[in-house]
């Protein structure tokens, strides 16, 4: 049975840290978001990206802070030199200290990590980093956003910001815990090649990971 460990509530609603046994669970406003037991489709996420790249030295940013299977993902790349993580939850990024173990600890101290608390929309229309690859695991998928607001960065508008923060080159990957058709195709008008990779879970439709590269010229 699982415990409840923190409850804050955010501009964006409650947030509740939960332990089951050794692991936790982060539920958002009553809504199952993630936990510690796999993470191997997030690990995916990153290594599919990485994988993707073809240059020596690679800048990563990571939208969505989670439990830190993404990040820690990217750090085990030799040749990834930053990773940048965009986290809008205080709350995620203090319980990495608290709660999450020296694993977690770790990975935030690495000195190619930094770690920004802020909305992923705004920073990425506030600033002018460019990135070799960029991850985005901030929803259950472009079909299911955690809040409303989110759903602006799988539209055109988002897809569009979102390019303008690649490097000639450079990777978009994302996180879906269902398919999303509608956003796969608006993924193929963006970029030349759309690869799509899944993950079985215990129970219902498989993780998806969409790895975009190749970025079309109509922009």
């Amino acid at each position: 049975m699982a415990v409840v460990v923190e409850r804050v509530v955010t501009p964006r609603g409650e947030l509740v840290l939960r332990r089951a046994q050794e692991e936790h669970e982060i539920i958002h406003n009553g809504v199952f978001l993630m936990d510690t037991r796999n993470g191997a489709s997030e690990r995916l996420l990153v290594r599919a990206a990485l994988e993707a790249c073809r240059q020596p030295r690679l800048r990563i940013l990571i939208g969505g802070l989670g439990v830190g299977f993404s990040l820690d993902e990217a750090l085990r790349h030799p040749a990834v030199t930053e990773v940048a993580v965009i986290e809008v939850e205080e709350a995620i990024i203090r319980w990495h200290a608290t709660h999450f173990g020296a694993h977690g600890s770790r990975a935030r101290e690495d000195p190619r990590t930094r770690v920004v608390n802020a909305d992923l929309t705004a920073w990425l229309v506030d600033g002018a980093d460019q990135f070799d690859a960029i991850c985005l695991d901030v929803d259950n998928g472009p079909d299911w956003t955690v809040t409303a607001g989110n759903a602006v960065l799988y539209s055109e508008e988002g897809l569009s910001l979102l390019r303008r923060r690649l490097v000639p080159g450079g990777v978009l990957a994302v996180w879906s815990a269902m398919a999303a058709p509608a956003f796969e195709a608006a993924l193929r008008q963006h970029f030349s090649s759309v690869q799509l990779h899944l993950v079985e879970v215990p129970r219902g439709d498989p993780d998806h990971v969409y790895v975009a590269a190749g970025a079309t010229s109509f922009l």
